[in-house]
């Protein structure tokens, strides 16, 4: 007779690397995660009959997920199995702060031209000795909501490729970006290669319905919007 096995139950620890919340938040950055992996960062450590990222998934099952769960007090979050009061306070914490961010998006900053796009990174970005690929992430209100680097090195079409452009800022909901990079030179001068690699992430944008605004070019005391010259948008 074979012997009863109790069930499987996959820890974090037995995920692959690539698949644990933590590793990926690391490698990839925290937008690119789904809010189950983000909160079982929260909670570390599951039961010893579930994972953490088990317990994420019973707290966002109920109806209206996320939003029902920031409006649970700290004893009722205590009532979902494994929640204890460490836990309960960890989420009622990061909740609050998630409040008060929200409160102060009006603080954001807002993109309205090339020229701000320059003023927000050209201070950073005209001394780099290598070409940097970001991404300028914006709400419906050209507010920022985050930048993410895409590449360091030649703006080259098989480094900077849409999946990796676009990865960050569909999990942010963005609902426009503008590309921006360096030229080490210091002119701002579009190539050839600036261009092709523009419109290509162009036409990834309209398809996966994420604008490109601009893609503005930082040099040495100057900068160049490829959308006010038509390079890339075949204006």
């Amino acid at each position: 007779m074979p012997m009863d096995r109790a069930p499987y139950n996959l820890t974090m620890k037995g995920l692959p690397l690539d698949e644990r919340p933590r590793e990926r938040l690391a490698l990839h950055g925290a937008g690119a995660l789904a809010t189950v992996e983000l909160l079982a960062i929260l909670l570390q450590t599951g039961t010893p009959e579930r994972s953490a990222l088990d317990l994420a998934r019973d707290l966002v099952a109920e109806p209206n997920g996320l939003r029902r769960l920031a409006e649970l007090g700290y004893h009722e979050l205590q009532q979902f199995a494994g929640i204890g009061p460490a836990k309960a306070a960890k989420l009622k914490a990061a909740l609050e702060l998630g409040r008060r961010l929200a409160l102060s998006a009006e603080a954001r900053t807002r993109i309205q031209c090339p020229a701000d796009v320059n003023q927000l990174l050209a201070e950073e970005m005209r001394y780099l000795d290598r070409e940097h690929f970001r991404v300028v992430m914006l709400n419906t209100k050209n507010q920022v909501l985050g930048i993410n680097q895409v590449s360091v090195g030649s703006l080259a079409s098989s480094v900077v490729h849409p999946r990796e452009v676009f990865k960050v800022a569909l999990a942010r909901s963005a609902a426009s970006v503008i590309l921006v990079h360096n030229h080490p030179s210091g002119d701002p001068t579009a190539s050839r290669e600036d261009q092709e690699v523009t419109r290509r992430l162009v036409e990834a944008g309209r398809l996966l319905g994420v604008e490109v605004l601009d893609h503005v070019i930082i040099g040495d005391k100057a900068f160049v919007s490829m959308r006010d010259k038509g390079q890339g948008w075949g204006l």
